[in-house]
């Protein structure tokens, strides 16, 4: 039987490539953790939408699925990677549910969090929008190729505390996903907060 701690997470994909459904299990099992994090991130949404907890299991299971078919080491780490296609993958199914509730109900429904990565952004390296370096650009043109651009001031382990960030999640979630502590995603983002000023006062 493999040993997930024998392989790397690269071995572990290409090994599924080849059809190997031990390989697969064995990357569930070591990442099963995230989807718990995840699933619990819904939960009382899910339940106001009466979406039951496997249904919300099983999405969360072809997001990682999708996550795996589609991972590539260019990107980020396969763990945030993970995290943002099941994430992504939920929010899909809640704003469906959501959207048949209103038009059935006729009326609007208050979600807990926040679905715009912009605002989301702009939250994260603010403080209270008080001085926010983001209020002057135009968010709409320019958002995905910022995103980009601090991506590449920032090192491997700040770009896993900043994908996670702008997929709206805290920081203990963030701390429980990348197996740190909270001071070290706090110092993390304070740095990021830092690049990112620098960088759009160059701008």
């Amino acid at each position: 039987m493999l040993n997930y701690k024998e392989y790397s997470d690269g071995e572990l994909l290409s090994l599924i490539k080849e059809e190997s459904e031990e390989a697969k299990d064995i990357l569930y099992e070591k990442y099963k953790y995230i989807i718990d994090i995840i699933i619990r991130k819904y939960t009382v949404k899910a339940k106001m939408l009466n979406i039951e907890y496997n249904d919300l299991y099983q999405e969360a299971l072809l997001g990682f699925s999708d996550a795996i078919n589609r991972y590539n080491d260019n990107r980020s780490s396969f763990r945030t990677f993970i995290t943002i296609c099941v994430d992504r993958r939920l929010q899909v199914v809640i704003k469906k549910a959501s959207s048949l509730k209103n038009k059935l109900m006729n009326e609007s429904l208050s979600l807990e969090y926040s679905y715009s990565d912009k605002q989301s952004l702009m939250e994260i390296i603010s403080d209270e929008n008080k001085n926010n370096p983001l209020n002057n650009l135009e968010m709409d043109e320019s958002y995905l190729s910022l995103i980009k651009v601090i991506k590449k001031q920032l090192s491997s382990s700040e770009k896993e505390v900043f994908s996670l960030l702008i997929n709206n999640y805290n920081y203990q979630e963030i701390a429980q996903i990348l197996n740190k502590d909270i001071k070290q995603v706090d110092n993390a983002i304070q740095r990021i907060k830092s690049k990112v000023k620098n960088l759009l006062e160059r701008e």
